[in-house]
């Protein structure tokens, strides 16, 4: 076998710039010139990769007898020194790496077969193969070829979604297993010439002018988007509602950037044109007979409801599958009449069980019998009862009858009932409560329900002293307390807009 450790030193080309260099030739230079730009990976990206590393281990038990190549990400001459003496001994190898042609791919599972054979085993988070796992695997394929092994068969190892957990988790399973080597033998032609058309743009002295469009978003959300958006004014284009036939990226292709300054013949949909009009006139637009409509929906005893979940790739609980949002809190203002105090009922799921049975029980005794439940996004709620009641029968009436008495107080800002220039083209309600009311959630250490779930999951699961952990269940008491407080606030502006 004639494989090659040609670089000494950093390869070109990497796995992971390949794939920058498809969405943008600009994300690929700045990768290479510009490395300041990219900011620094936040605790929210970083749960995404610590959840697909916890995929990627369990992949790994289906191939007992493993060696992984366990050498520090940077430190390539190693990695690929390491993976030539694990070659002859004919096992699967985990983090099998190479560099050839320019290029440097690690394989997440290289598998032998036959005498001189290897699969790939690429292994995704994800739920489904997506086109960007193709081209990330073909690029494999690509190193792997020049630098002399011989590929039999690529797979794709992505989290199969039906799966339930009973007891400790079924690695084969939990697994979709697809054979993608057809698809990866048709794109495999076009790599050489995207490698040289990058090589070119990385040994370019100037960044390249590209710009900015659906790419920034596609297939992943670009780190250099709030650099390469910079130039773009307050109300600008690309705050325009719903924006799926790019409109906004049009009227910036144009050369118009603000909303206010779209033509009167520019076609857009109802809604985008009332962000045109309030960008003009800089006032609220209010349709008071719909708000009216809406409003007189609300009956008393008034509650207003919001949940925070977990959800992990791998489930945690019997009975759970893989992403299922497992509801571990959830806060409750009750008012009863007209000008009355609101009352605070809540729930915070101890332990390591199952908060969901509890967590029914608790809601059930916090909800009266009659009355509007007040949510915001009312998807999110009432799919969170309806799946508990499925998992727990003796709720499944009680959360029928919850759910019918639902209002949704997200429609009339996503539905531009009222509608304010600085909502930004956003109903949600980070957006619209210090747009109505001048409050927000600047002032508390946990700010959305992200940081909450990773919060709850940090406190709960891992080791953490008894002082932390209070600490943090006392923030997650006072942000979700200010979800449905908020929607007090919301509400008391709203019925202003028609008094």
């Amino acid at each position: 076998m004639n494989t090659s450790t040609e670089s000494r030193s950093a390869p070109s080309i990497s796995k992971s710039t390949f794939l920058q260099g498809l969405q943008c030739p600009k994300l690929l230079w700045n990768a290479y010139h510009a490395k300041h730009l990219f900011p620094k990976v936040d605790d929210a990206t970083q749960a995404v990769f610590d959840q697909a590393n916890a995929v990627e281990a369990l992949a790994k038990r289906m191939f007992p007898n493993g060696i992984e190549i366990a050498t520090d990400p940077s430190d390539f001459e190693r990695a690929i020194r390491l993976t030539q003496e694990a070659l002859p001994l004919r096992r699967p190898i985990f983090e099998a790496s190479f560099a050839a042609n320019g290029g440097y791919a690690r394989a997440d599972i290289l598998n032998p077969v036959g005498q001189d054979e290897w699969d790939i085993v690429e292994v995704k988070s994800t739920t489904r193969v997506k086109d960007v796992h193709l081209s990330d695997l073909a690029f494999q394929v690509w190193v792997y070829a020049a630098a002399g092994l011989k590929i039999r068969r690529c797979f794709i190892c992505c989290v199969n979604n039906d799966y339930v957990k009973e007891g400790e988790i079924d690695a084969e399973r939990f697994f979709d297993h697809h054979d993608v080597s057809a698809e990866v033998r048709e794109i495999l032609g076009f790599i050489t010439a995207q490698v040289r058309t990058m090589e070119t743009v990385i040994a370019s002295a100037e960044c390249p002018k590209v710009p900015i469009g659906k790419q920034c978003s596609s297939p992943f959300d670009c780190p250099l988007k709030d650099h390469c958006w910079s130039f773009l004014p307050p109300r600008n284009v690309l705050e325009l509602y719903c924006d799926t036939k790019g409109r906004g990226f049009d009227l910036v292709s144009r050369g118009i950037l603000r909303l206010a300054d779209i033509p009167a013949d520019y076609t857009l949909s109802e809604r985008q044109t009332i962000q045109r009009k309030v960008a003009i006139s800089g006032q609220p637009h209010v349709s008071r007979i719909k708000l009216e409509r809406f409003l007189a929906e609300l009956k008393y005893p008034l509650h207003f409801l919001d949940f925070e979940s977990l959800a992990t790739a791998i489930p945690i609980f019997d009975g759970t599958r893989p992403y299922e949002q497992i509801p571990f809190q959830f806060s409750l203002h009750l008012v009863r009449e007209v000008g009355a105090a609101p009352e605070h009922r809540k729930f915070l799921a101890e332990g390591r069980n199952d908060p969901r049975p509890e967590f029914m029980r608790q809601l059930v005794s916090a909800v009266e019998s009659d009355g509007s439940i007040v949510v915001y996004n009312a998807a999110f709620e009432k799919g969170r009862l309806r799946e508990c009641a499925e998992a727990f029968p003796q709720f499944a009436g009680w959360a029928d009858a919850v759910i019918d008495r639902m209002l949704d107080l997200m429609i009339p800002f996503r539905g531009f009932q009222f509608y304010h220039p600085d909502q930004c083209g956003s109903a949600s309600i980070k957006s619209v409560l210090p747009t109505l009311t001048g409050k927000d959630y600047k002032g508390l250490e946990i700010q959305e329900g992200g940081m909450a779930s990773r919060e709850f999951f940090r406190v709960t699961f891992t080791d953490v002293d008894a002082s932390e952990r209070a600490r943090v269940r006392e923030e997650l008491d006072r942000y979700c307390c200010q979800d449905t407080e908020a929607m007090l606030w919301i509400l008391e502006i709203l019925r202003a807009q028609v008094s």
